[in-house]
């Protein structure tokens, strides 16, 4: 085998490689920050909506400051309940849990 074969069966690995980076799905990043959050805010909902359940709003940290994000009605999961988004304290940090469904 000579080196042009060899380079050309090099580059089409790298380029395989590559092109399987981008098929790996992504996955939510933890946020971890040693900012404590502000108190959550006192938020009017409005009227209940059947079929629809309350997420509350909360505070996003964006590497740098927090931002409120206010909450709103989402569409019910059959028997599921919502979990809020909420801030952890873990010793002298706090840890982000964003919102989810829970049977």
């Amino acid at each position: 085998m000579n080196l042009a074969h060899l380079v050309l069966i090099a580059a089409v690995c790298i380029a395989d490689g590559i092109l399987l980076l981008g098929a790996v799905p992504a996955t939510a990043a933890e946020i971890i920050t040693d900012v404590a959050p502000p108190p959550p805010r006192i938020e009017n909902m409005g009227h209940p909506r059947d079929g629809y359940v309350w997420a509350p709003g909360h505070w996003e940290w964006n590497g740098q400051a927090y931002r409120w994000v206010s909450g709103s009605w989402i569409v019910e999961h059959g028997k599921a309940h919502w979990i809020a988004d909420q801030w952890e304290a873990m010793g002298a940090q706090w840890h982000y849990l964003p919102g989810h469904w829970q049977r």
